[in-house]
């Protein structure tokens, strides 16, 4: 191994807005705030966040604006996790592949992310 993984950054149009929305979701610490980059630390890696001025929301699951890349948090809950995700600030996508085993909501700058159960008890058999 050359270095362990940190975590991802996320380009946005206001950092601290979405660090916010992202550690109301999975948790962690906001250890580093500016203007252009928030930081929240959770158990074993990063989220960051970086202000692009030129920043566009993806248009998933039309090809316009690809997807650069989403996240996903597990639960053994959809409806509750949906419900409270939902009140944090996200919008559920119109377009949803599996609803039974994830959800697909959409965070404040546009990035998509999904609930899922995969890996919990509550998960399909071949996950646990």
């Amino acid at each position: 191994m050359i270095a362990p993984f940190w975590g991802p950054t996320l380009d946005c149009p206001d950092p601290q807005v979405l660090a916010e929305f992202y550690q109301r979701l999975g948790g962690g610490t906001i250890m580093v705030s500016t203007e252009n980059f928030v930081e929240v630390r959770c158990d074993g890696f990063s989220l960051g966040f970086q202000r692009d001025l030129n920043y566009r929301a993806t248009t998933w699951p039309d090809p316009r604006v690809p997807q650069q890349c989403h996240l996903d948090f597990k639960t053994a809950d959809l409806d509750s996790a949906e419900a409270e995700a939902i009140a944090a600030g996200a919008t559920k996508s119109a377009v949803q592949p599996h609803p039974s085993v994830f959800r697909v909501l959409v965070d404040p700058a546009g990035h998509p992310f999904c609930l899922s159960t995969w890996g919990t008890p509550a998960g399909p058999p071949e996950s646990r």
